[in-house]
């Protein structure tokens, strides 16, 4: 059996696959080729590389491993008329997406930005107000895997935790659920507002001018998600009429973020290169997910971990 990798992991995660798997015949390489592609039962991606063509070129394919979280790249319909199996790394993110989150929410309210901008200028003031999180509302647009972890972090810190998910069901560590449906009746308690959102048909421009203007003015928006949670025009607007104190941003629609963009200019704006699920744990824990889920694979094959429903896209 054939795998083929367009991820090349370090040296040790490669000899444990092959220790784990010494029957399997394992290729890494950074593209896609023809030869090895048509031969591949298996193929483990970021996503971003998989196009209708790679799938109709995998003519043996049963499995994509995507290793990653964000899948709106990904050729669903051509993968959903073969019934090829997807799966991905669902919930690898939320430490160090939720560590990202409580920085910045502890960045902000010490005005860190600030005392080390006067460190380089050799200014002693010692007048700057700093705040707390102790008591501070957070409402997280996502409660799931990364929505709850970071609830956790804020809980130590005690916070009053809200969240919003599809389902309105119960998440561990978040004390009041609402529906997305209800968006508008939880945004005006929050003092943070921090978005774990995928891209979905759902949640693309889900955040309008009305929300915006629903928030306390005290504010602060927090993405983490996905950049076309919120037309840009609609943030900066906002930001300018001050409907919201501040927005911390590490996600764009599109990126990178370009040179002159105002984001990099506003003073009530901060702007992180997508890098709050970057870990140098990442790649172990997301080959951790692939060889349980190939043992299945091998086995029964009816208890995969993160199955993706292809209809749906998530």
């Amino acid at each position: 059996m054939l795998i083929l990798s367009t991820i090349i992991p370090n040296e040790s995660i490669q000899t444990k696959m092959k220790d784990t798997f010494p029957d399997l015949n394992f290729i890494y390489q950074e593209k896609w080729t023809d030869e090895p592609l048509s031969e591949a039962e298996i193929l483990i991606t970021y996503g971003e590389d998989l196009t209708e063509e790679v799938i109709r070129k995998a003519t043996n394919l049963k499995w994509i491993m995507v290793m990653s979280a964000g899948m709106e790249l990904m050729p669903f319909k051509a993968l959903e008329d073969r019934g090829i199996l997807v799966t991905n790394a669902r919930g690898i993110h939320k430490i160090p997406m939720a560590e990202y989150a409580i920085g910045m929410l502890l960045q902000y309210e010490k005005k860190m930005k600030l005392l080390m901008k006067n460190e380089g200028e050799e200014l002693w003031d010692r007048k700057i107000e700093v705040g707390e999180l102790n008591g501070k509302k957070m409402l997280i647009l996502g409660a799931g895997a990364i929505g709850g972890e970071v609830a956790r972090l804020g809980k130590a810190f005690r916070m009053k935790t809200m969240g919003v998910n599809r389902s309105g069901q119960p998440v561990e560590s978040v004390d009041r659920l609402y529906t997305l449906d209800h968006l508008l009746e939880a945004l005006p308690e929050a003092d943070y507002i921090i978005s774990v959102l995928p891209s979905t048909g759902e949640t693309k421009d889900l955040l309008q001018k009305e929300h915006f203007k629903a928030m306390k003015d005290s504010a602060v928006f927090v993405n983490i998600g996905r950049g076309d949670l919120v037309n840009e025009e609609v943030l900066i607007e906002a930001l300018e009429t001050k409907e919201l104190a501040h927005a911390i941003l590490d996600v764009f629609n599109p990126e990178p973020l370009g040179k002159g963009h105002p984001f990099w200019r506003m003073e009530n704006v901060t702007v992180s290169p997508h890098l709050s699920s970057k870990s140098g744990e990442y790649l172990p824990r997301t080959f951790a997910i692939f060889e349980k889920n190939m043992l299945e694979y091998l086995g029964a094959g009816k208890d995969f971990i993160n199955v993706i429903d292809l209809s749906r896209g998530y």
